[in-house]
C-alpha cells in the first residue's frame, strides 16, 4: 500500500467549519476512485495549508489521480498547486475495526 500526503498553501486561512463545507463538497468525486482506500481531508492548525491524506492500494493508482489536470483543479479551487510525498505503508493499525493489516504486496 502506499500513503500519499498531498499538501497546498491557501490564500487566506479558512476556519475548520469553512474547510468542512468546502470539503464536503469536492468529497463525493472521491467515492469510487480506482485503487483509493481512504481520504482524509487535512487542515493546518492555523488554516492556511490543506490537503490530503489518501491511502492507495498501489502508487500506480494513485498516480493515475495526480494529473496535471487534477493539479489544475486544485490550483483553481484553492488557490495554489498541491505538492505530493509518497510512503510505503506496509502495515495498518485499525482501532476503529480492531485490526491490522499487513501489506500483502
Amino acid at each position: 500500500m502506499i500513503t500519499a500526503l498531498v499538501q497546498f498553501k491557501l490564500p487566506q486561512p479558512i476556519s475548520r467549519d469553512k474547510a468542512r463545507e468546502v470539503f464536503s463538497g469536492t468529497a463525493p468525486k472521491y467515492k469510487e476512485t480506482q485503487g483509493l482506500i481512504r481520504k482524509y481531508y487535512i487542515l493546518s492548525e492555523d488554516g492556511g495549508t490543506a490537503g490530503g491524506v489518501y491511502l492507495w492500494h498501489s502508487q500506480k493508482d494513485a498516480e493515475r489521480l495526480y494529473t496535471d489536470e487534477w493539479k489544475q483543479f486544485i490550483l483553481d479551487k484553492y488557490g495554489s498547486l498541491p505538492s505530493v510525498t509518497y510512503f510505503e505503508t506496509p502495515v495498518i493499525v485499525d482501532n476503529v475495526t480492531g485490526q491490522i493489516v499487513a501489506d500483502e504486496d
